[in-house]
């Protein structure tokens, strides 16, 4: 059976967390992202949270608390996210242990293969224990 459609780009993903409060400071305090609160329109009631970053976004599911439908097996610190920045690694790197965050992959930047090409890495986690990784194309 041949495709029928293909899909152009990613609108939004979603993590499950432990805390949605910690996870909120954590990605607007180190990476520079924006929250914001909005309503399902199925449950205007309902108070839902994502951090927004250029045109994508990324919802927040407290853990337990899930919104259907959802991932079949969803676990806060499963997700391995690389995101993409204009300033160069060397800041970013200098901006984790400025922070004091863990920086893996011996606290160095690396060299990886992005979407389309090289790209200059650098890996921390985040309050969950999800891979970060914030890059630069070479």
């Amino acid at each position: 059976m041949a495709n029928k459609f293909a899909v152009k780009s990613l609108d939004h993903l979603v993590l499950t967390v432990r805390s949605i409060p910690r996870t909120v400071a954590w990605y607007t305090t180190y990476l520079g992202m924006r929250h914001e609160i909005f309503t399902s329109p199925l449950n205007q009631a309902v108070q839902r949270h994502a951090l927004i970053f250029g045109s994508q976004k990324i919802n927040l599911h407290q853990s337990g608390k899930e919104f259907e439908p959802k991932a079949q097996e969803v676990m806060p610190g499963s997700a391995d996210l690389c995101f993409l920045t204009d300033e160069n690694v060397e800041t970013v790197l200098a901006a984790f242990e400025e922070a004091r965050i863990e920086i893996l992959e011996g606290a160095k930047i690396v060299e990886r293969t992005g979407a389309v090409g090289k790209i200059r890495s650098v890996y921390v986690r985040d309050p969950d224990g999800n891979l970060i990784e914030v890059s630069n194309y070479a």
